[in-house]
């Protein structure tokens, strides 16, 4: 008989790396931070990674209070389903499906042109399609066994990503003294309207990929405390990492200058104030760790990718092959090939086509990925709501005004990328524009499969969100938001 159960052994700590590999804070402070200053909130940077990780902590509430009750691989899916229905949940699922297929054939891309581009100057002139190759095959190795060797591995990867940056910043204030942390740095008054929301929009987007806690839980120890406990320490280092790094980098370069030199040097800026502050061999592996930290991201979000796949198979939503693991590693392993063959035939198509991995693939997919998990994120607030909200365990302050909180702030940076998306996707290219509209159809794909299962299935469908670990919480769904 087939096996639908995942097992692992993971603790709190690797459920932290899997879930800081997916924020990725090393190619954050690197590649977002420098938009941030110039596009967005300047010199206040610091201040706007201060209320989206406020935002982020209120969600968690929620979220954590959600994660005791329910244990399952289909993270913000289940939850979405236990707290507004089964239909809105299929078509999160779907939107969900589309969202991290982008993340994770962008990651694909930036990978293989970032490793394209360090070790071209270093003399070794192979295509970019061949490092993807190479990331592909790795992370699809890695993605069919054992949850346990991916968190292994990307514990190696995110300690050393962190602590380059532990080592970079230390350094600076020690260089810097008290001018390292200029007030201005936290006042975000007078900076204007369009650059606070844009500030904001960065600032969550920094963000992505801290909820995938959820996702690992039939996979831990003691899910209702490990699952709760990784994600409030996740985001808490994560916060840290981007409010500290970005307001010492303020007090680096001047809150007054901070703006034109971002916009000059772009992604070099931080490259170039470790060399300043540490020497060029500093710099050098803070380059070479960028490239496993891209690295780090494309297996969190390819393990995060197969278990949604793995949940939507398991409840007959996809083919049920999906929710089958493997029998001796325990791990969503078709869902992984079928994640690897997407990478395969999408990155396949760009590079026959002789397309740029990084002004096509990556910019398109990037911004679509994005918007897709804010919205999830978004919706799950609500769901917390509305899951507690005729239970006897239900709280005034974490099931009710905090994950509110959080949902409000969710929504204000969905409205906040919809109206900047141009200046996330960093071009004016109309159809690369227009594709959050296919977030809009992979919604409505969801609905019209969900009411079609109601009609001719009606078992798998009263059964959508509903298969969890035996830890969980018995958690039906109420009357009014099960049709």
């Amino acid at each position: 008989m087939p096996v639908s159960q995942m097992r692992g052994n993971l603790t709190v700590p690797r459920i932290v790396f899997l879930v800081i590999a997916a924020a990725s804070p090393l190619a954050a402070m690197v590649a977002t931070l420098p938009l941030a200053f110039t596009l967005g909130a300047g010199a206040a940077t610091p201040a706007m990674y201060l209320v989206a990780g406020t935002i982020l902590l209120c969600f968690s509430v929620g979220y954590a209070a959600m994660s005791r009750r329910i244990v399952s691989a289909g993270g913000l899916y289940t939850y979405i389903a236990a707290g507004l229905g089964r239909t809105p949940a299929v078509a999160a699922g779907f939107v969900a499906l589309l969202a991290y297929n982008a993340l994770a054939v962008m990651l694909v891309a930036t990978f293989s042109y970032f490793t394209h581009l360090v070790l071209d100057a270093s003399g070794i002139g192979l295509p970019w399609p061949v490092y993807a190759a190479c990331a592909i095959a790795l992370t699809g190795y890695l993605g069919y066994r054992r949850i346990d060797v991916s968190a292994k591995f990307l514990g190696l990867l995110v300690g050393a990503e962190l602590l380059i940056l532990a080592v970079v910043d230390v350094v600076m204030v020690g260089h810097l003294g008290a001018s390292a942390f200029p007030l201005e740095a936290l006042n975000p008054v007078g900076i204007g309207q369009a650059a606070l929301g844009l500030g904001l929009m960065f600032a969550f987007t920094s963000f992505l990929g801290f909820e995938a806690a959820a996702l690992y839980g039939e996979e831990s120890r003691n899910p209702r405390r490990t699952v709760p406990l990784a994600t409030y320490t996740s985001i808490a280092v994560v916060a840290i990492f981007y409010g500290l790094t970005s307001w010492i980098t303020v007090g680096a370069i001047g809150p007054a200058d901070v703006r034109s030199a971002a916009a000059e040097q772009l992604g070099d800026l931080l490259l170039n104030l470790t060399a300043e502050h540490l020497g060029e061999g500093a710099a050098e592996v803070l380059t070479a760790l960028l490239l496993t930290s891209l690295f780090a991201t494309l297996l969190a979000c390819h393990n995060s990718t197969n278990r949604l796949v793995f949940a939507l198979g398991r409840d007959g939503v996809l083919s049920r092959r999906f929710g089958q693991v493997h029998p001796r590693h325990s791990s969503p392993s078709r869902a992984s090939l079928c994640q690897t063959a997407v990478n395969v035939v999408v990155i396949g198509v760009f590079a026959v086509g002789g397309l740029d991995p990084y002004l096509t693939l990556s910019v398109s997919m990037s911004g679509l990925g994005t918007l897709g998990l804010v919205v999830l994120q978004a919706l799950t607030a609500f769901a917390v709501i509305g899951f507690f909200r005729n239970r006897p365990d239900r709280d005034r302050w974490r099931t009710g005004l905090a994950p509110l909180l959080g949902g409000i702030g969710l929504c204000t940076a969905v409205i906040l990328i919809v109206v900047h998306y141009p200046d996330l996707t960093g071009v004016d290219n109309p159809l690369v524009n227009a594709l959050p509209a296919t977030l809009v159809l992979a919604a409505l794909a969801g609905v019209v499969r969900a009411r079609r299962l109601r009609r001719r299935d009606p078992a798998t469908y009263s059964a959508i969100g509903t298969r969890t670990t035996g830890e969980s919480e018995s958690a039906p769904l109420t009357e009014e938001f099960s049709k």
